[in-house]
C-alpha cells in the first residue's frame, strides 16, 4: 500500500510538542496560509482518529472493553512520567541560576554557627593542638584514674562521715578529646605574662561510675558537654627552663555545661547529700571554675607568691550605679490578655560570679531604682559587666531585654555615664559606671572618706577601701579529745561579713592556701576578726582580732607574717597575707552637668546631682592608668672585680713556649650583653668594672658570666659560671668569688648590688657624688636615676591629606637609647599602653624625647621633657597630657623618676623625707671598690657628703680656690684624683681667663705622672668633674706630693700659659683611705695652699 505524500515525508509532531509560531499571512496571497492551515486541520483530526484505532480492533477482534481500559492506563501512566521529568528538570534548572541565594539559604543558616576563627578575624585556628590533644587523650585518661583513686577519692571519704566507703569503680575519659575552635592571643602590658583565650568545645563519651557500699548506692556520668571560652595566663615568664613559671586557667563567664548523670537520683538519698539537687550540684561545678576561682599548675619548684599568682590582686573596682530604666514594654495582660496592663520590672546586675538583684517597682514601664553596687574586675580585657531586667510575676518572671558592656571601656573611660539599649526586647537602662583604682598610698585615706559622705548609696553605703587576706597555714593548733586530729576551717569576719575556708581534715597544721577579699567603709575604726575552728563549727581551736589601722602605718599597707592565735596552744599560730588598698576615684574626671538639654534631661532621672556623684557624659582621662607593676623595676650593678688562677692559653714557638693569657670577661642578663676591657698577659686580671642593667622581680633570672683569652683568630674560653640573681634581688648585696667552670682552674671575684630607685630628690647630689668616686676609668659614667614612662594615648593627631586618619606610632629617647611603640592602625587618636625604662647619668642635664610620626607620613608632633622638671613635681612624677610642639595633638603619658640610692656607698636617704638633714648610714659604710677597712665613722662620712659645700666655710683666698678629692683605689692599686671645680679665680687681664687644671706627681715631673683637665672657655668658676689615675703602690704614693695647678692661655697665638694658681699636697699627711671632697686655697708659685 503506497503512503500519500503528505503521511510518509512530513509526519505531525507528537503530543504535547511545542510547535513553532507560524509568521502571520500575507493579505495579498491567500493561497499558501490557507493550505497550511487546512494541513493543521487534518493532521489534529488525524492523530485524534489513532486513538480509536485501538478501540476498533479490539471490537473486531471480538475482545473485551478490559483491553482498551488496560491500554488507556498504561497511556496515562506513561504521560505522569514524562510530566514529573519535567517538573524535575524546570526545578534543577531554578536551582542552578539561584545557586548563590539558595546555598547561602540552606547551608549558612546562622552565623551562630560558624566557629569563632571564621566570625572573628583575630582568632586563629588551632587544628595542630587538637591534633595533639588527640594523641594525648587516652594517657590523659590514665592520669585522670590515678588522680581520682588515689588523691580524690580519700578526700571525698574523709569530707563527710556518710561517705567513708566511697570509691570510684570505673574511670573512662572515651575516645572523643576537648577541642579547642579558636585561639585569641591579647598583648599584654605586662612584660611578664602571656594571656591565651581558648574558644573550647567538649562532647563527650566520658564514663564515670561511683559505689558507696554503706548505702548500697551507685550513680556516675556518662556522657558530657562543655562549651566556653578559657583564659590562659603563663606567668611569670623567666629567664630559664621552662621558661614559664607556672600555668593559670579560669573561664571568664560561665560556661554551657551539660552532664548526663546516672543514678543521680539514688545519690542525693544519701543523709547529708539530701539538701543538694541536680541544679544545685551544675551551678556549683559551673562557679568553680568561673572567675575569681582559678586553677594553677606550677612548672617550676619553690615558686614565688604562688598565693598572689592563685588569687592575686584585682585590677579594679567599678561602682555601679544603677539609676532608672525607661520605655519598657508591659507583659502584664488582664482578663485574658484583653485588658493590656504594665510590668513590675526588677534588674539582674552581673559581672562573673558577682550577682546582685534590685527591688521590684510595682506597675512602672519607666522605673527608678537608684542603687549602687560595688563588683571586683580581675581580669581586662574579657569581663563584662551584664544588666537583665525582668518582670516579676508569681509563677515565671518575663524577660524585658538585657545589656553587656566591657568592662575595659570602663577602664578607659574612667567614668562612663549613659543610656544603654536593652536587647532581646525594648527600652533603655541608665547606668553610671565608675572605675575605682588601687592605690597602696594611705594619705588618699582621708580624701576618700571625704568623698563618700557626699555619695548617696544604698542599700549599702560606698566603700573606701578592700582588703585582701591571702590564708596560708598553721601551726601547732590543739588536738580534740581523746587527742584526736582536727579537722580545721577559718572563720574571716568584718563587721556583718563572713566568709569561711575548706576544711583540711585530720591533721593540726593545716594548709589552706585561700584568697578573701573585704570591701572597707571605714579601715581606721573595723577590725578583722579570724576564728579557727573544727568543721563541726562547735570547737574553736584559736582566734585572732587584728584592728585594720595596723595595715595603714605598714610598708605598702601589707602585713606578710605569722600571727600568734588567742584562746589555743602556747606554739599555735597562723599564717597570712593582708594587702589592704584605697579605692581612688579621680575627681578630675567627673563633670557635673551645665544645664538640661539632653535627650530625657526632663525625667525624673536628670535631677541634679549630690555632692559626690557623675552623671554628666565622661569626659577623657586625666590621668594614666598603667598596670600594677610599672615603676617596679631595679637597677642591678655588676662589679667585674678581678680573676685569680686563669689557666694559660697563647702558645709560641707551635707550642713549645707556654705563655699567659689576654683575658676578658661576658655578662650576659636580661636580654643584654656587656663585655670587659682585655687585660694583656696575665692569669691573675684586675678589671674593676662597673656595668649596670634594669631588672624586674621576676624569679629564676640569672646573670651568665664567660671568661675568654683575647687571640687574632678565635678567643679562647677559660671558664664560665651562673648567678642566681634570687638572693641579689631579695637581700640587695652580694660579693662573692666564684669557682670557673669548665676548666681545671680559675676562679672570679664580682660584687652585685639591686638599686631600688627613690622617689625622691633630696639626696641627688650625694649620689653624684658618691658615684664620682666609685666609678672607675675604664667604666662608664654610672646611673643617678631611673626614669620610667608609660605612654598610653594620643588625641587629635593631624590627617594625612587634610583627610585620611595617619598610622601612628611613638618613640622615646633619652641619650643614645631608643624605644619605639606598636604602630596603630588609620586613627588620630591611638592607644599604644606601652612602658620603657631608661637609666639616667645626670638628671639636671637630660630630657625624655618624644616623637610621635606617621607611618609614610613623617612626623606627626614632638615633645622635650627636662627631667629637671620631674625633680621638682611631687614624688618625681608627672601623670597627665601634654601638648605636642611642630603639629597639633596631645600624648598622656605618665613619667616618673627614682634616685638609685646605693645601700653599699656610705649613702642612704630617707625613705619618707624630702629634706637634707641628716639620715641614718648603712652598716657598711665602705665604698664601692673603696678600702675593705675605713677608720672614720659613719656620721663623719655623712657630713663630709652633705656639707662638702656649707655655706658656713672659711673665706676664699685672693686667688680662688679648687675642689679637689683625693684618695687611694686598694682594689687597683691605684691613687685617684677627682678634679671638681674652682670658684673665685683671680682675673689679671681685661678678660676672663680660660681655666685648666694640671696635676703631676712629684718629686718626678715627666709625662708619665702629667695629667691635665679639659679647658674651659671664659669663666672664673669653671667646673670640670674629671678624674685621673696613677698606678703605684701605696708605700710609694705616701712618699709622692701633688702638685695642682691652675692655669691659663696667655693669648690665642701664644704658647705660654699664665698661672692663676697652685697648690702641693704632701700625700704623706692625708688620710687617703677616704674619698672626701675638699677645697684648698690657691696661692702663687712661692706660697703652700691650705685647706
Amino acid at each position: 500500500m503506497e503512503r500519500s505524500p503528505v503521511e510518509g515525508s512530513s509526519p505531525g509532531p507528537g503530543p504535547g510538542a511545542r510547535e513553532p509560531p507560524s509568521e502571520p499571512p500575507d493579505p495579498g496571497s491567500g493561497g499558501p496560509g490557507a493550505a497550511g492551515e487546512v494541513l493543521a486541520v487534518l493532521t489534529s483530526f488525524g492523530r485524534r482518529l489513532l486513538v480509536l484505532v485501538p478501540v476498533y480492533l479490539a471490537g473486531a477482534a471480538g475482545l473485551s472493553v478490559g483491553f482498551v481500559l488496560f491500554g488507556l492506563a498504561l497511556y496515562l501512566g506513561w504521560r505522569r512520567v514524562r510530566d514529573e521529568k519535567k517538573r524535575s528538570l524546570r526545578a534543577a534548572r531554578q536551582l542552578l541560576d539561584d545557586e548563590e541565594r539558595l546555598t547561602a539559604k540552606t547551608l549558612y543558616l546562622s552565623h551562630r554557627e560558624l566557629p569563632a576563627w571564621v566570625s572573628f578575624p583575630d582568632v586563629e585556628k588551632a587544628e595542630w593542638l587538637n591534633k595533639i590533644t588527640a594523641q594525648v587523650w587516652p594517657f590523659l585518661g590514665q592520669y585522670m584514674e590515678k588522680l581520682l583513686a588515689e588523691t580524690v577519692a580519700p578526700a571525698v571519704r574523709g569530707s563527710n562521715p556518710h561517705l567513708q566507703t566511697f570509691t570510684f569503680t570505673r574511670v573512662e575519659l572515651g575516645e572523643k578529646p576537648l577541642r579547642v575552635i579558636g585561639v585569641k592571643v591579647h598583648p599584654s602590658q605586662r612584660k611578664d605574662q602571656i594571656l591565651l583565650d581558648l574558644n573550647v568545645s567538649y562532647v563527650g563519651d566520658v564514663q564515670i561510675d561511683v559505689e558507696v557500699k554503706k548505702y548500697f548506692c551507685k550513680a556516675g556520668v556518662k556522657g558530657m558537654q562543655l562549651h566556653g571560652v578559657l583564659r590562659v595566663i603563663l606567668e611569670p615568664l623567666m629567664g630559664d627552663v621552662p621558661i614559664v613559671g607556672a600555668v593559670s586557667m579560669f573561664f571568664i563567664r560561665r560556661p554551657t555545661l551539660d552532664i548526663n548523670w546516672t543514678g543521680m537520683t539514688n545519690l542525693l538519698d544519701i543523709p547529708g547529700l539530701s539538701s543538694l539537687s541536680d541544679t544545685m550540684i551544675m551551678d556549683s561545678i559551673a562557679a568553680f571554675l568561673v572567675l575569681p576561682n582559678r586553677l594553677l599548675v606550677p612548672l617550676v619548684p619553690d615558686l614565688q607568691d604562688v598565693a598572689q599568682l592563685r588569687s592575686p590582686l584585682p585590677r579594679g573596682i567599678i561602682r555601679i550605679h544603677l539609676l532608672a530604666a525607661r520605655g519598657l514594654s508591659s507583659k502584664d495582660k488582664y482578663v485574658k490578655g484583653l485588658i493590656e496592663g504594665k510590668s513590675d520590672p526588677y534588674a539582674l546586675v552581673r559581672v562573673g560570679t558577682q550577682t546582685f538583684c534590685s527591688r521590684v517597682i510595682d506597675e512602672d514601664l519607666n522605673p527608678q531604682w537608684r542603687e549602687t553596687y560595688e563588683v571586683i574586675v580581675h581580669e581586662v580585657p574579657g569581663q563584662e559587666i551584664e544588666v537583665e531586667v525582668f518582670d516579676k510575676d508569681p509563677d515565671k518572671d518575663d524577660f524585658l531585654g538585657r545589656m553587656r558592656l566591657d568592662v575595659g571601656k570602663v577602664l578607659q573611660a574612667g567614668v562612663l555615664d549613659d543610656w544603654f539599649p536593652l536587647q532581646g526586647g525594648q527600652g533603655q537602662v541608665h547606668l553610671r559606671l565608675e572605675w575605682l583604682s588601687l592605690l597602696s598610698d594611705a594619705e588618699k585615706l582621708e580624701q576618700v572618706l571625704q568623698w563618700n559622705r557626699g555619695v548617696s548609696s544604698r542599700p549599702e553605703p560606698p566603700s573606701a577601701a578592700i582588703l585582701v587576706v591571702y590564708l596560708d597555714r598553721a601551726q601547732d593548733l590543739p588536738l580534740k579529745k581523746g587527742n584526736k586530729e582536727p579537722n580545721p576551717m577559718v572563720q574571716l569576719a568584718i563587721q556583718d561579713v563572713t566568709q569561711e575556708s575548706k576544711a583540711v581534715y585530720n591533721t593540726n597544721c593545716p594548709v589552706w592556701e585561700e584568697a578573701f577579699r573585704f570591701f572597707l567603709q571605714d579601715p581606721r575604726s573595723q577590725e578583722l576578726d579570724v576564728q579557727v575552728k573544727d568543721d563541726s563549727r562547735a570547737l574553736t581551736l584559736g582566734a585572732l582580732t587584728l584592728p585594720l589601722a595596723r595595715l595603714l602605718t605598714a610598708p605598702e599597707l601589707t602585713l606578710d607574717q605569722w600571727f600568734q592565735l588567742s584562746g589555743s596552744g602556747l606554739n599555735s599560730r597562723i599564717y597570712m597575707k593582708l594587702v589592704m588598698r584605697i579605692l581612688y576615684l579621680d575627681s578630675s574626671q567627673i563633670c557635673f552637668p551645665a544645664g538640661p538639654g539632653a535627650p530625657g534631661s526632663q525625667d525624673a532621672d536628670s535631677e541634679s546631682p549630690q555632692t559626690g556623684s557623675s552623671v554628666d557624659t565622661p569626659t577623657r582621662p586625666c590621668h594614666t592608668t598603667p598596670d600594677s607593676h610599672f615603676g617596679t623595676e631595679n637597677v642591678l650593678r655588676i662589679h667585674v672585680l678581678e680573676a685569680q688562677d686563669l689557666i694559660p692559653k697563647d702558645r709560641f714557638l707551635g707550642g713549645l713556649v707556654k705563655g699567659k693569657s689576654d683575658p676578658y670577661v661576658k655578662l650576659k642578663l636580661a636580654g643584654r650583653s656587656f663585655r670587659s676591657r682585655v687585660v694583656r698577659e696575665d692569669l691573675n686580671p684586675r678589671w674593676n668594672e662597673v656595668f649596670e642593667v634594669i631588672v624586674t622581680s621576676i624569679p629564676g633570672q640569672e646573670l651568665d658570666v664567660e671568661v675568654f683569652d683575647k687571640d687574632l683568630d678565635k678567643d679562647d674560653f677559660l671558664g664560665r659560671c651562673k648567678v642566681s640573681l634570687t638572693t641579689v634581688l631579695n637581700t640587695g648585696f652580694l660579693d662573692e668569688w666564684l669557682t670557673l667552670e669548665d676548666v681545671p682552674s680559675g676562679r672570679l671575684h664580682l660584687r652585685l648590688e639591686r638599686l631600688t630607685p627613690r622617689p625622691t630628690a633630696a639626696e641627688l647630689e650625694e649620689v653624684l657624688q658618691v658615684n664620682s668616686l666609685i666609678q672607675t676609668q675604664k667604666s662608664g659614667e654610672l646611673a643617678a636615676a631611673l626614669l620610667s614612662v608609660y605612654l598610653e594615648r594620643a588625641e587629635d593627631l593631624p590627617l594625612r591629606k587634610g583627610t585620611k586618619p595617619p598610622s601612628p606610632y611613638a618613640t622615646l629617647t633619652v641619650g643614645d637609647v631608643s624605644h619605639k611603640t606598636k604602630t596603630v592602625a588609620q586613627t588620630a587618636a591611638p592607644v599604644w599602653d606601652e612602658t620603657a625604662s631608661f637609666l639616667i647619668k645626670k638628671p639636671h642635664a637630660e630630657s625624655l624625647e618624644l616623637q610621635v610620626r606617621g607611618e609614610g607620613t613623617g612626623v606627626l608632633g614632638s615633645l622635650s621633657l627636662a627631667l629637671s622638671e620631674l625633680l621638682g613635681a611631687d614624688r618625681l612624677c608627672m601623670d597627665r597630657w601634654f601638648g605636642l610642639t611642630n603639629g597639633q595633638g596631645q600624648v598622656l603619658l605618665r613619667a616618673q623618676l627614682g634616685v638609685l640610692v646605693s645601700q653599699h656607698s656610705g649613702v642612704e636617704a630617707h625613705s619618707h623625707s624630702y629634706s637634707h638633714s641628716s639620715s641614718s648610714l648603712s652598716e657598711e659604710p665602705e665604698l664601692w671598690g673603696g678600702p675593705p677597712l675605713v677608720t672614720s665613722s659613719a656620721p663623719e662620712l655623712r657630713q663630709r657628703l652633705t656639707h662638702g659645700d656649707s655655706p658656713v666655710e672659711a673665706p676664699v683666698g685672693p686667688l680662688g680656690q679648687v675642689k679637689l678629692t683625693v684618695w687611694y683605689h686598694n682594689e687597683e692599686r691605684k691613687l685617684v684624683s677627682l678634679v671638681h671645680s674652682c670658684r673665685a679665680l683671680r682675673q689679671n687681664a681685661r678678660d676672663l681667663p680660660d681655666p685648666y687644671v694640671s696635676l703631676s706627681l712629684l718629686p718626678d715631673k715627666n709625662r708619665g705622672t702629667k695629667r691635665k683637665t679639659s679647658q674651659k672657655k671664659r669663666t672664673l668658676n669653671p667646673e670640670f668633674s674629671e678624674r685621673f689615675e696613677w698606678e703605684l703602690p701605696l708605700d710609694e704614693a705616701l712618699r709622692r706630693k701633688l702638685d695642682v695647678s691652675v692655669k691659663s692661655n696667655s693669648s690665642f697665638m701664644s704658647r705660654e700659659r699664665e698661672l692663676l694658681g697652685k697648690v702641693q699636697l704632701d700625700l704623706a699627711d692625708m688620710d687617703l683611705s677616704q674619698g672626701a671632697a675638699h677645697w684648698y686655697d690657691l696661692t702663687d708659685d712661692k706660697d703652700k695652699g691650705s685647706s
